[in-house]
């Protein structure tokens, strides 16, 4: 069988900002992988990610990109990582064609032929300043950008962030295509879970600077059930299967860990199949219950 390689491996990273602390967190993403990077606002997605990219520094622990330590001894391994932020990174005064000079400048395989087939496919001007762009265009020139320096991993930051659902629907077709390729991986974090069901082969949950969950997709959906019963059966329920408790005016649901396992132990309770928001929005109420 052959061997999965990481292409991003954290392990128990540290960044503590006093009022706010990363705490030893570890998770890895495979080759050839989407992963969906998940977490409320202010659950350290994005400290996380200028960890990745050495933006900022770590306290404890290592990064390792492509099998490679995180830092300036190997700054190169850069060239192979696309980076699109939620807040576009070009000044707004640029146009695309400025855009493709500076980056010619700053890549060694950078490709302005494939830069501009790319603006054509997303019918974005050359010629317009990027300050005038929709939201969606200001995603859509990043993406270009990342897509067009030959990167093997993509690293995103809340990319689909207040977009309408058909420009969403658009760029995630965009990610879909580039990771068809074997040696190309996407770390995609993002609030918006319903678009990495979609598209997200691994998950990484953070809450509080800690990871809650992370693997398979299928697997975590797979395992996670929410079960609906008459508010005097909930105390019947297990505590070890219990991750949160919703109670409503006459019934209760609980999501639970193992819904294989509880719809055996309980077959009089009905079980319902848990979408990834609804697997975050229990942990997170659970966290602060």
């Amino acid at each position: 069988m052959e061997e999965i390689n990481n292409v991003i491996e954290l392990k128990n990273v540290v960044r503590d900002y006093g009022d706010f602390k990363l705490d030893h967190i570890s998770f890895a993403v495979p080759e050839g992988s989407v992963c969906g990077f998940i977490g409320q606002n202010g659950a350290g997605k994005t400290t996380t990610i200028n960890l990745i990219l050495d933006i900022i520094n770590r306290d404890e622990g290592e990064i390792n990109l492509f099998g490679k330590p995180v830092d300036q001894n190997h700054a190169y391994v850069r060239e192979d990582v696309g980076v699109v932020f939620d807040e576009m990174g070009f000044h707004e005064f640029m146009t695309a064609k400025d855009i493709n000079i500076m980056m010619k400048n700053i890549y060694k395989n950078w490709d302005e032929k494939v830069f501009f087939e790319y603006l054509k496919k997303f019918s974005l001007p050359s010629k317009k300043k990027c300050g005038a762009f929709s939201r969606g265009m200001r995603m859509k020139l990043q993406i270009a950008a990342a897509l067009s320096h030959k990167a093997k991993l993509l690293i995103m930051d809340e990319p689909t962030s207040g977009l309408d659902p058909i420009v969403r629907n658009e760029i995630i077709g965009i990610f879909r295509d580039f990771v068809v390729e074997e040696d190309h991986t996407i770390l995609l974090s993002s609030h918006i879970t319903g678009d990495l069901e979609k598209i997200a082969d691994e998950v990484v949950f953070i809450d509080g600077g800690k990871i809650v969950l992370s693997g398979n997709k299928d697997e975590i959906l797979e395992k996670h059930g929410i079960l609906k019963c008459k508010k005097e059966e909930a105390s019947k329920v297990s505590e070890t299967l219990i991750v949160g408790v919703e109670e409503e005016a006459y019934s209760t649901s609980i999501l639970v860990n193992d819904r294989h396992a509880a719809a055996k132990l309980y077959p009089d309770m009905v079980m319902e199949e848990a979408a990834l928001e609804d697997i975050m929005i229990y942990y997170v109420n659970a966290e602060k219950g």
